[in-house]
């Protein structure tokens, strides 16, 4: 049988022991968090978006009668200078167009001078009463008939020779080949592109952005333009054109910027860079994950120096979208706020940093 003093000892213990216990059960977990560190930026960069330099200004050439091409002499990035021969077609069917034209000019003449040497013998026989009127008439009407043929023939001349110079392809103005539609021995139609020429002299950036995006970009900005290839060769672009309509497909809208004063490095079809950065209030950049909604106020979680407890901390949120936020007031450099699971902590709780912030 247990004395009295031993079952007030035994009390005591298990007494002791549940209160520890339910200590234990109170006291909330550790929480492992992803966190990331407040770098106040005073800046705001839209882009970069990738893009590519283009002419302004373009031209589809090709021959201005049908036949087939006989030879090609110029190809993709060639630079040709005006007038310069880029193909030529089979001459020969207009060749015999023209020989054509030409006989027919020359029996034309013949038949021209006919009827002009019997009109002036009819007209001297009308003098001497030996021919009647009507048959005058009939030698004059002869005679311009004869002479309007002979213009006739004059003009299907001119243009059969014309088309024997359509049978070149030439140059208009001075540029780069940038496409190449036809090869040798293609049979063409009248007016079927040839070679698209590009003029160098005026060019300009061509990149296409999302269409959410071009809303939020600024018209009247003055872009930084780099090229992929050597990114200290910069060039600055303004917005001269905004397409419109978005692309069916990719859903993004095409914008052409003019380059300014660019160097001879930004060469037609190069892969560029473009973005602006503007001047802002310092504002620390955040992920949306890491705001918490409180009422009618914004807060984060701040995790303390020594990296063990998180506290709650009433900010001001400058600027949101749906998948970032920019604190304006709130956070200084440095501090580390917590970004996931920010809806399941509470003031002062004991939490375990990742290995790494974000």
């Amino acid at each position: 049988m247990i004395n009295l003093p031993g079952r007030l000892g035994l009390a005591l213990a298990l007494a002791a022991l549940a209160a520890c216990q339910e200590k234990e059960a109170e006291a909330p977990p550790v929480r492992p968090v992803l966190y990331t560190v407040a770098k106040p930026i005073d800046s705001v960069v839209f882009g970069p978006f990738a893009g590519v330099v283009a002419p302004r200004y373009q031209s589809e050439i090709g021959f201005q009668i049908p036949g087939r091409v006989n030879t090609r002499e110029v190809t993709v990035g060639d630079v040709v200078a005006k007038g310069q021969r880029l193909a030529s077609l089979d001459p020969v069917v207009t060749r015999f167009a023209l020989t054509r034209a030409e006989a027919d000019l020359a029996d034309a003449q013949g038949q021209a001078e006919n009827a002009t040497a019997t009109e002036a013998r009819r007209r001297r026989l009308m003098a001497g009463g030996n021919v009647t009127q009507a048959q005058l008439d009939s030698a004059v009407a002869s005679r311009d008939t004869a002479l309007a043929r002979v213009a006739q023939a004059q003009a299907n001349l001119q243009k059969a020779r014309d088309q024997m110079g359509y049978t070149e392809l030439r140059a208009d103005f001075d540029g780069v080949v940038t496409v190449r539609s036809a090869e040798v021995g293609q049979v063409l139609s009248a007016g079927q592109a040839v070679f698209t020429i590009a003029r160098p002299e005026e060019r300009e950036a061509v990149v296409d952005i999302p269409e959410d995006l071009v809303g939020a970009m600024p018209k009247d900005g003055l872009f930084t333009v780099a090229l992929q290839s050597a990114p200290e060769v910069t060039a600055t672009g303004k917005v001269r054109e905004v397409a419109p309509f978005a692309d069916q497909t990719t859903r993004t809208r095409r914008i052409r910027m003019t380059l300014l004063a660019p160097s001879e490095a930004f060469r037609l079809g190069s892969t560029i860079t473009v973005a602006l950065s503007r001047k802002t209030a310092p504002r620390v950049l955040l992920p949306a994950t890491a705001l918490l909604r409180a009422g009618e106020r914004d807060a984060v979680w701040v995790v303390s120096e020594g990296g063990d407890r998180v506290s709650r901390r009433d900010v001001a949120v400058a600027e949101r979208s749906d998948d970032r936020v920019a604190i304006g007031d709130g956070l200084a450099a440095g501090e580390r706020v917590v970004v996931a699971g920010v809806n399941s902590l509470s003031d002062g709780q004991a939490v375990r940093l990742a290995d790494k912030p974000l």
